[in-house]
């Protein structure tokens, strides 16, 4: 089982913003490459690290993560931020450090030596899916429009930094000369220029093509919630870049007889008084189909029948919600001579005098039973 985010951090599921960005810094300080040469498990640990800030550290993402757990963001087909290499780390929280490793901390291998590793940026789009296919789970196949690089586009080393990715400055103070290092304006850090490329191409060396985006859902997902498929973004140019994520929106398409509620669902189920008299057998709507149900004689408006594990499955993988069926006797309004006379002569029979039982619960009662 993945262990919990907190837990990764050492801090409360209560700790501020402040409280996880530094319980992250002294981790990733921990267990950084530059301290723990070749050491397998402490890169393990110091990518855990920052997936766990990565998510902790956004709010919406943290409100998901402490009410659907990894779920939230895992599934098959690259979601979450498990996929996080070296570069995707320094390059978006290499400011977190401060001088821990040297100014010109924001590689792996440590210090001013290299260029960093360019990421492209993000796309988002929005899929929406029935309750069948969020009580089911689906695989969904999308078209996006995302940059790459042309094929006949060719880089070389950045002129300006050398392919360092890094400019060094020198500045007189008061203390004496301080030499400091950052990100070369004229390649973005990357260390590369553009030498040449097609017509077709942009002043980066980029087209824009259409791909076929296969994406997996897990079952349980809810209105509103991104998943990310990892490197479907746009590219970035340059031979060292990588390729920015597909944010997925979900959007649940309202069904016609079932209302969501979390993980239950409710049917409004209508009968007629004679039907609720005599009792009968009716195929009611589910996710996964038809189910029957028996109604017994003399049922009362306002029963609720509860059909257990008929719901929406929990994406943290605790098994289904319920349904439940609200029981809704229809009165007529237009009757015709004969059959008021017979509800005439009914109206003083004691049979037809209410007599609700004891153990018969109140409207509030009910209402309070299905909201705790």
């Amino acid at each position: 089982m993945k262990q919990d985010f907190y837990e990764i951090l050492g801090i409360s599921k209560s700790a501020d913003a402040a409280a996880i960005k530094k319980a992250y810094r002294k981790k990733a300080i921990e267990f950084h490459p530059d301290k723990n040469p070749g050491n397998k498990e402490a890169e393990e640990n110091f990518k855990k690290a920052a997936e766990a800030y990565e998510v902790l550290s956004d709010p919406q993402k943290k409100a998901k993560y402490d009410q659907y757990g990894h779920q939230a963001f895992d599934g098959a087909g690259g979601f979450g931020g498990g996929g996080m290499n070296m570069d995707d780390i320094f390059s978006q929280f290499g400011d977190i450090f401060g001088s821990a490793f040297g100014a010109g901390f924001g590689g792996f291998g440590g210090g001013n030596s290299g260029p960093r590793r360019v990421k492209g940026s993000n796309l988002r789009i929005k899929v929406k899916l029935t309750l069948e296919e969020i009580a089911n789970g689906v695989e969904k196949k999308v078209k996006v429009k995302r940059k790459v690089q042309a094929k006949d586009a060719h880089y070389k080393t950045c002129p300006t930094c050398n392919g360092q990715g890094q400019v060094m400055r020198v500045t007189n103070t008061i203390l004496g000369r301080m030499q400091s290092a950052t990100t070369c304006h004229t390649c973005g850090g990357s260390g590369q220029v553009l030498e040449s490329k097609p017509k077709d191409a942009d002043a980066q060396g980029m087209i824009m093509v259409d791909e076929t985006v296969s994406i997996k859902i897990p079952a349980g997902v809810v209105d509103g919630m991104q998943l990310k498929v990892s490197n479907k973004g746009n590219d970035a140019p340059g031979s060292n870049s990588i390729p920015g994520d597909l944010i997925v929106a979900i959007e649940e398409v309202e069904h016609e007889f079932l209302k969501r509620e979390g993980e239950n669902l409710h049917l409004d189920l209508y009968i007629s008084f004679p039907e609720a008299v005599l009792g009968v057998t009716r195929d009611i709507e589910a996710v996964n189909g038809k189910v029957r149900i028996k109604l017994e004689e003399g049922i009362q408006s306002g029963k609720i029948l509860r059909l257990k594990g008929k719901g929406i499955p929990s994406i943290n993988g605790y098994g289904n919600g319920d349904l439940l069926v609200h029981v809704n006797v229809w009165t007529p309004k237009n009757l015709n001579k004969e059959q008021k006379h017979f509800f005439e002569k009914s109206i003083t029979e004691e049979n037809f005098i209410p007599k609700p039982e004891k153990s018969e619960k109140s409207f509030f009662e009910k209402v309070k039973d299905m909201f705790s």
